[in-house]
């Protein structure tokens, strides 16, 4: 896809700047899409197809690429982390990656039998100066009940991490929520996601076994959006939610 856009590009004699404004970018969008950095959506490709009379060719590539599993998903996810000013997680089972304490997230690395356990601690850890970069973003957090009375890691670790996330929830930049189990059936069972907004507009990534996916087409991005708001609003205030970690802090003492 990346070629083929620097192909069509170079062919017709455009600049970057004359070829993003088929697409709706700017000139800089453009050299990360025929980097490969970033990837275009629906809209853009239908774009490309009409502009250049391919008979669909764009949107045919997009609907294969789509098809595949692309092992560097979750690497261009942690890229769009990075420069993020809105972060939204949801998480069912675990606490985010970007709240772990390190011993937390060893014992879920342990857990996962990976072989370089230090090495995903380094990097998971090292993931969190985003939450501290000078442009620093906002971040709601709603987690699972599940998630805050599940012991990993045993209970001083759970304790200590639990004790981590009522400091973050301090900060006037990070919101913690909790979704209750009192909220019965929910859309939150379905899994857990994030939707990262970014200047060029909102990507989601949902995590799996073996690998995540990342959301880039903005009718998706959408409808996790929707999903959002939903579980949002099931979730409970913030002052609630403190009291909930402090009592889950109760038990495991």
């Amino acid at each position: 896809m990346a070629y083929d856009l620097r192909f069509y590009r170079t062919r017709a004699r455009m600049n970057g700047e004359t070829f993003g404004r088929i697409i709706g970018v700017v000139r800089s969008t453009v050299s990360r899409l025929e980097s490969g950095e970033l990837r275009i959506d629906e809209k853009q490709a239908g774009a490309l197809d009409k502009h250049f009379a391919t008979g669909g060719h764009f949107l045919r590539l997009l609907t294969y690429a789509k098809l595949g599993h692309d092992p560097d998903w979750f690497k261009e996810h942690v890229s769009y982390e990075s420069r993020a000013f809105l972060l939204k997680i949801y998480e069912l089972s675990l606490i985010p990656g970007l709240l772990q304490t390190p011993e937390y997230a060893r014992a879920c690395f342990t857990a996962a039998g990976v072989e370089d356990v230090e090495g995903y601690v380094t990097a998971r850890i090292a993931r969190q100066e985003t939450l501290t970069r000078s442009s620093r973003p906002l971040m709601t957090a709603v987690l699972s009940q599940s998630v805050i009375d599940w012991p990993v890691g045993g209970p001083e670790v759970m304790r200590a991490q639990l004790a981590h996330l009522l400091a973050v929830a301090r900060d006037p930049n990070m919101i913690v929520r909790v979704l209750p189990r009192t909220a019965g059936a929910t859309i939150g069972l379905d899994g857990s996601f994030k939707i990262l907004s970014v200047d060029e507009g909102d990507v989601a990534y949902t995590e799996a076994h073996g690998g995540g996916r990342l959301i880039l087409a903005p009718s998706e991005v959408r409808q996790f959006g929707v999903r959002w708001d939903g579980i949002s609003a099931q979730a409970l205030p913030e002052d609630a939610s403190r009291s909930l970690i402090e009592n889950a802090m109760e038990v495991l003492k």
